[in-house]
């Protein structure tokens, strides 16, 4: 499933979720090149968070079918900033459309209910979090964690809390099948968490795994930002928002409904 827009209009202008695609987005372009070779892999390796590293551990090469590599040799040790800068850096351009797609698909609504300045402290204590999750089922691993799908997460499981019945437009993918639908927020939202579920398995589990995806980050990060948003939500800033809502809801009711 890949959302595309929801049926929930926002009060305040988000402002903090468009500076932060642009600002990941600039970093992307500038500070890691776009993806080329060696700025990507020295970025990744100097602002990235990798387990290993941080909980005091040494670098072991990483078994290849081209043999044993040694990913991050200058990679600083117990860096602990680096949950924090990993927010922001990306693997390659389809990691940071999905993500800014996906934040700005939802992360408008829950600035919404917030405020600017709460959202900030929102978004990157949900990323710390999810980071953190992702370490502690890892503790050994000599990969990098980057990207800002854990801070990302959080907003959605946020928004499964505010939000669960907004209609959210999705694509699906059915093989070559494609087709568009209109579900309810609390589907769309738990069968991507379900599937993260599924994709945690390993990790939890202790037998490594993942392909690469850090489903135990964006797991910690649903689960943080369902736990967190009614500390955060702005109770005068909610009601502002629903009003919005109700009048598309009663706009075309008949007379005496």
């Amino acid at each position: 499933m890949f959302p595309y827009k929801d049926e929930n209009p926002t009060v305040l202008t988000p402002f903090v979720t468009v500076a932060t695609i642009v600002l990941t987005s600039a970093i992307w372009l500038l500070f890691q090149a776009g993806g080329s070779e060696p700025r990507l892999t020295e970025s990744v390796c100097q602002l990235g968070a990798i387990p290993v590293r941080l909980f005091g551990g040494s670098v072991q090469p990483i078994p290849t079918p081209r043999g044993l590599i040694l990913p991050c040799p200058a990679a600083p040790s117990g860096a602990w900033y680096t949950l924090l800068t990993s927010v922001f850096l990306h693997g390659g351009w389809f990691h940071l459309i999905g993500n800014m797609w996906f934040l700005w698909v939802f992360g408008n609504n829950i600035e919404d209910s917030m405020g600017h300045l709460r959202f900030i402290g929102f978004y990157l204590l949900c990323g710390l979090l999810a980071g953190l999750s992702q370490m502690i089922v890892s503790t050994s691993s000599p990969v990098p964690l980057v990207g800002a799908s854990g801070a990302i997460s959080g907003i959605m499981g946020a928004y499964l809390v505010l939000y669960p019945k907004v209609r959210v437009h999705t694509i699906i993918f059915l093989g070559f099948f494609i087709t568009r639908v209109t579900l309810p927020a609390y589907l769309m939202l738990l069968y991507w968490a379900f599937i993260q579920l599924l994709g945690s398995v390993p990790s939890l589990a202790g037998a490594g795994g993942g392909g690469g995806v850090a489903f135990m980050a964006h797991l910690g990060g649903f689960i943080v930002g369902a736990a967190l948003i009614k500390l955060f939500a702005n109770p005068d800033l909610l009601v502002a928002h629903r009003r919005p809502v109700m009048t598309i809801h009663t706009r075309h009711r008949p007379w005496g409904s």
